[in-house]
């Protein structure tokens, strides 16, 4: 499974991207808004450094402007992937971007049929968000598993799931079982993964036995 950071904050990605961990970024408006900086400031100094797909997204919702934005952050770096949302629109703009090549991440997706229309279109990636549907009651995997299946039916297809708005390394693990092929995560939620009580626990040990040998290495 690729993992993508989902985050505008260039502390945390290179903190993260120092760890090999990384295999892209994801942004959007709420992200960019909170970093309080100039969108293309912000995707070329990220883009600088994770060299795998950086999903910078269209503000527009009119396929002809999403276009011209479109035109414009991709001029950024080879790397930046478009993020347009699943409207007809946005649809129509992934189709003509994935015609010239460029990469495009269809985002907002809460049903399996929204995902099969990314596909016909064309898009790179298909975000469904797994943590938005939990909070309406419905299950999020249930989601990430019908797209696996439908996509994994015909091997024309060759949009990756993408699964997003995580909210916890439960969500990460159980996407991983289905066979997702990308996990965007917020950094909280990666530094988590790391934590286990009998992993701090048994690193005490060790040390608490190594410092009775009086030894150093080195």
């Amino acid at each position: 499974m690729k993992f993508f950071v989902d985050t505008a904050e260039i502390a945390d990605i290179r903190d993260l991207a120092a760890t090999g961990l990384l295999d892209g970024v994801t942004t959007n408006p709420s992200l960019i808004a909170k970093s309080g900086r100039n969108i293309l400031d912000v995707i070329a100094e990220i883009c600088a450094i994770v060299p795998g797909p950086v999903s910078a997204e269209v503000a527009a919702t009119e396929y002809a402007a999403m276009l011209k934005e479109a035109a414009v952050l991709k001029a950024i770096a080879p790397n930046v992937t478009i993020k347009v949302p699943l409207t007809p629109d946005g649809l129509k703009a992934c189709y003509a971007l994935s015609q010239e090549g460029t990469m495009v991440n269809v985002t907002l997706c809460f049903s399996s049929a929204q995902a099969l229309l990314a596909a016909k279109a064309g898009a790179s990636f298909i975000s469904p968000f797994v943590g938005r549907l939990d909070d309406i009651g419905q299950n999020g995997m249930d989601l990430i598993a019908d797209i696996v299946q439908i996509y994994n039916n015909y091997p024309a297809i060759r949009t990756e799931v993408l699964v997003a708005s995580i909210r916890n390394p439960i969500h990460l693990i159980e996407a991983a079982k289905i066979g997702a092929d990308v996990a965007t995560i917020p950094p909280s939620v990666i530094r988590q993964l790391y934590n286990h009580p009998l992993t701090s626990s048994g690193l005490a040990a060790f040390l608490a036995d190594w410092a009775k040998t009086g030894q150093t290495i080195g």
